[in-house]
């Protein structure tokens, strides 16, 4: 059993001499910094990202691998949406953390400066897509009569909505 399969797991103190608070941010762009520096080594970027959770009690973000767990700050969205394919009438969006989540098009909004925004990992976050991720869902993309924006996926057209407050 991993000391994370413990109902008090996120209960336990820090160990002797250390913090629950890092110094570790994940920026508006995805990328992760500690001590105010990038990551630049690409494993460990990709195991913070694959950690990223919130701590049950409090809501805060947390990286949790499962043996330990500290908070973290999150500038703008904690997951990012990197590729976009279409698989049996629905979209599969390919998440920073490297896994895989349906797209729930009823949560896709637009952001004020564009970007998109939906919901991933079961309602529980808020991803952004990239630029790239972004451009790749153009095919399904539709410039309504109105000049609103609408997702199509298998005949089915859904209206996105705007949230301005979103960057």
């Amino acid at each position: 059993m991993r000391p994370g399969d413990h109902p008090d797991f996120f209960r336990y103190p820090a160990p002797e001499g250390r913090s629950r608070e890092s110094s570790i941010v994940l920026d508006a762009e995805g990328r992760f910094f500690h001590d105010g520096a990038l990551v630049e080594h690409p494993g460990m970027a990709r195991a913070f990202a694959s950690w990223i959770d919130v701590h049950p009690d409090d809501g805060r973000f947390i990286l949790n691998n499962g043996y330990d767990w500290s908070y973290f700050r999150v500038e703008a969205t904690p997951f990012f949406v990197r590729g976009v394919r279409e698989e049996a009438g629905s979209l599969r969006l390919r998440l920073s953390d490297g896994s895989e989540s349906e797209l729930d098009p009823c949560t896709l909004l637009v952001g004020r400066s564009g970007a998109l925004f939906t919901v991933v990992k079961g309602g529980k976050f808020a991803a952004r897509f990239t630029q790239a991720a972004q451009i790749s869902l153009g095919s399904w993309l539709i410039d309504d009569e109105n000049g609103a924006l609408s997702l199509e996926i298998a005949g089915q057209r859904y209206a996105l909505e705007n949230f301005g407050d979103v960057a």
